[in-house]
C-alpha cells in the first residue's frame, strides 16, 4: 500500500516530479563528465608518455637503473621475448640499446645520448617515423643514424653529411664509427632535440661491442590499467633475473604531478558534491513546502504521522533513484561519444600540449565504474535530502497548516 501510495502521488503533479527528478538526472551527468575527463586525461598523459619515452614497464639488469652503463646491459632469449609479446595486455614492445657518446661534425663536437632501436619496433610503440622532418626513417640494418634538429644545427650537419661517434663500449672498451646521417626529427623536448641520436640496434651493437645485449626491454600495455597484473606477471616469471621497473618508478615527477592534480580535482569533485546537495535539498524543500496543507488534511482525517513519514521517504527514494538511473544510462553514451570524439584545444593550449609531444586533446574515459560510483554518490546525497519531509511532517500542526 505504500509504495502504491507514494508512486501514485509522485504522478499527481507530474512537473514538480520531473524537475525534482531532473536535478539529481543533471547531478549525475556533471559529476560523471568532470570525473571522467580528469581521469581521461591522466590516462592519455601516460599512454602518450610511456609511448614516447619509457614505455609501461621496461625489462632491465637489476642494476642499469642506478649506473647506467653498457656493462649492466643484459641479454634475453628469443622465448622470453615472444612470452612477453603473446600476453593479452601488451600493445608492443621495443629492445634498446642505450649509451652516451661524443658527437662529431668537422670542428664541432656534442656529447649525446645515443639510442639503438628496432626501427620497425619502435615506429610501431613511438611513431617516431612521423617524426622525421628532413630525410628518411631508419631501415633496419643499415649504417646510418637519425639527429634530432637542434643537435644538427649544433653540429652544422645536413642530411648526407657524416658524424662521429666516439665513446666507451661494453667493458671499458673504446666505441668509435662513422655514420651518415639519413634524417632529423623534431622530437618533442628541446632537450631531446639537442642531444638525442638514433640507429638500428644492430649498428648500435656493432659499434659499442655489446654482442646482442640490451640495456632495455621496453614494454607498451593496451592500458595503464592493466599495469599491476602485468607488472605482477613479469616479476614472476623474470623477477630473479631482470629488475621489472614501470613507469611510476622511471618517471616520478609525472607521477606526483598526476597525485597532486588529482588531490584538487577531488576538490572541486567535493565543491560539486556540495553544490548538488544544496540544489537536491532546494528542490525538496519546494515540493514539501507545496504540500503543507494536503499533508494538514490528512494529519487532521486521521492519518498517523509515522505512515506519513513513511510515504514521503518512499516518494524521495522513487525521485531519487529516477534521477541517479537516467542520469547514469544518460551518462554512458555521452562518455563514449566523447572518448571517440575527444575536444580539441587551440590557441596557446594547443602550442603548449604539442611542445610536450601530447595531442592538444581532452580526452574521457570509458570506464563504466566512473558513471555507477557517481551515480552512487548523488543518489546518497538525493536519499539524505529525504530527511527533512520526515521532520517537516514531525513538526507539522494540522491547524497552521490548514490555515496556510
Amino acid at each position: 500500500m505504500y509504495l502504491t501510495l507514494s508512486w501514485r502521488n509522485l504522478w499527481r503533479n507530474k512537473k514538480r516530479t520531473l524537475i525534482a527528478a531532473a536535478s539529481v538526472f543533471f547531478a549525475v551527468l556533471t559529476a560523471v563528465m568532470m570525473r571522467s575527463a580528469q581521469l581521461g586525461t591522466y590516462d592519455y598523459l601516460i599512454n602518450s608518455t610511456a609511448r614516447m619515452f619509457t614505455g609501461h614497464l621496461q625489462l632491465q639488469e637489476k642494476d642499469y637503473w642506478e649506473k647506467r652503463s653498457l656493462d649492466n646491459s643484459f641479454t634475453i632469449s628469443p622465448k622470453a621475448v615472444q612470452q612477453v609479446i603473446s600476453l593479452p595486455e601488451v600493445s608492443s614492445i621495443s629492445p634498446r640499446l642505450e649509451a652516451f657518446a661524443l658527437i662529431s661534425h668537422g670542428e664541432k663536437t656534442r656529447v649525446g645520448e645515443v639510442i639503438g632501436i628496432d626501427p620497425k619496433q619502435e615506429a610501431a610503440q613511438s611513431g617516431l617515423d612521423h617524426r622525421v622532418i628532413s630525410g628518411r626513417y631508419l631501415s633496419t640494418h643499415e649504417q646510418g643514424v637519425l639527429l634530432g634538429k637542434d643537435l644538427a644545427h649544433l653540429l652544422h650537419v645536413q642530411v648526407g653529411d657524416s658524424v662521429v661517434l666516439y665513446g666507451q663500449g661494453y667493458h671499458g672498451q673504446i666505441a668509435a664509427a662513422r655514420l651518415p646521417v639519413v634524417g632529423i626529427l623534431n622530437l618533442p623536448f628541446p632537450d631531446l632535440n639537442k642531444t638525442l641520436t638514433y640507429l638500428p640496434l644492430s649498428t648500435a651493437q656493432e659499434v659499442f661491442l655489446t654482442g646482442n645485449r640490451l640495456t632495455s626491454l621496453t614494454i607498451v600495455l593496451k592500458s595503464n590499467h592493466q599495469l599491476p597484473a602485468v607488472a605482477r606477471w613479469l616479476k614472476e616469471q623474470f623477477g630473479e633475473q631482470y629488475a621489472v621497473m614501470t613507469w611510476e618508478e622511471m618517471m616520478p615527477e609525472l607521477k606526483q604531478s598526476i597525485q597532486l592534480d588529482n588531490v584538487s580535482g577531488q576538490i572541486m569533485l567535493l565543491i560539486l558534491y556540495m553544490v548538488i546537495a544544496f540544489g537536491v535539498f532546494g528542490t525538496v524543500v519546494m515540493m514539501t513546502t507545496e504540500r503543507t496543507r494536503e499533508f494538514g488534511v490528512l494529519i487532521s482525517v486521521g492519518m498517523k504521522r509515522i505512515r506519513l513519514m513513511v510515504v514521503t521517504l518512499l516518494e524521495t527514494i522513487f525521485l531519487s533513484f529516477l534521477g541517479a538511473l537516467t542520469g547514469a544510462v544518460f551518462s554512458f553514451p555521452m562518455v563514449w561519444y566523447l572518448s571517440d570524439h575527444p575536444i580539441r584545444f587551440s590557441g596557446e593550449i594547443a602550442k603548449t600540449y604539442e611542445a610536450f609531444g601530447v595531442e592538444p586533446i581532452f580526452a574521457f574515459t570509458t570506464d563504466p565504474t566512473i558513471v555507477l560510483n557517481q551515480a552512487l554518490v548523488v543518489l546518497l546525497i538525493a536519499l539524505g535530502t529525504a530527511i527533512y519531509p520526515i521532520l517537516f511532517v514531525h513538526r507539522l500542526e494540522p491547524v497552521k497548516a490548514l490555515h496556510g
